[in-house]
């Protein structure tokens, strides 16, 4: 038995492109937002999510100024961090979740490992790029940070996936970033994780040197 499929890494991604675009809407944005929204189809191919994607004003422009001077990127799971694209950047992303003082903190208080990871962001905030894939809570634990007076990241990535928090939780960040003076790219429902969010930073990543589909 033989089986008969595309081998070559380039003409895949390129052919794969080619279908995102003709199957996805793309209408109203902008060069940057497109090859978000098409990142984000590709990584979990269904065109519909498209639909889903929001974006404050300035969060692309922002988003890519922070790259290009290699500004923290915070992720809240391992697995966002290792899909981040590592030979796009200077700095590794960072992620606190397995910190050893991590388990503590959140017992002192009964909150998820997710929240309390958060304290040890305090130092790396301002200015940084957040990437958040997989918890509702850190994501929730976030605003009320920045609302608390907590320094602002350039942008937050905020597409935790789940049946609890997560809709409500990128929902909050679409609602409030105005008033919380921050810039954010959300993918709204119960959809998201660690592929997407990552997929998002990564096609800001290409868009900076030069990679555009």
């Amino acid at each position: 038995m033989t089986f008969n499929f595309e081998a070559d890494p380039k003409r895949i991604e390129q052919n794969s492109f080619i279908q995102i675009r003709e199957l996805t809407p793309l209408e109203g944005l902008n060069a940057a937002q497109q090859q978000v929204v098409m990142r984000i189809v590709h990584s979990v191919g269904l065109p519909e999510v498209a639909a889903q994607v929001r974006f404050s004003e300035n969060a692309c422009d922002k988003a890519r100024a922070a790259l290009k001077a290699n500004k923290p990127i915070l992720c809240d799971a391992e697995m966002v961090k290792q899909g981040i694209t590592k030979r796009m950047i200077k700095n590794l992303p960072r992620c606190f979740l397995n910190d050893a003082r991590v388990p503590d903190l959140a017992k002192a208080v009964g909150e998820t490992r997710s929240m309390a990871a958060l304290q040890l962001w305090a130092d790396h905030l301002e200015g940084s790029v957040v990437i958040i894939g997989n918890a509702p809570t850190a994501l929730f634990r976030l605003l009320e940070m920045i609302k608390q007076g907590a320094a602002k990241p350039a942008v937050i990535i905020g597409m935790p996936v789940g049946f609890v928090g997560a809709a409500e939780s990128k929902q909050a960040l679409w609602e409030s970033h105005k008033n919380l003076g921050i810039e954010c790219i959300t993918l709204l429902g119960r959809q998201g994780g660690s592929a997407v969010s990552a997929a998002t930073c990564n096609a800001l990543l290409r868009c900076n040197h030069g990679e555009w589909y």
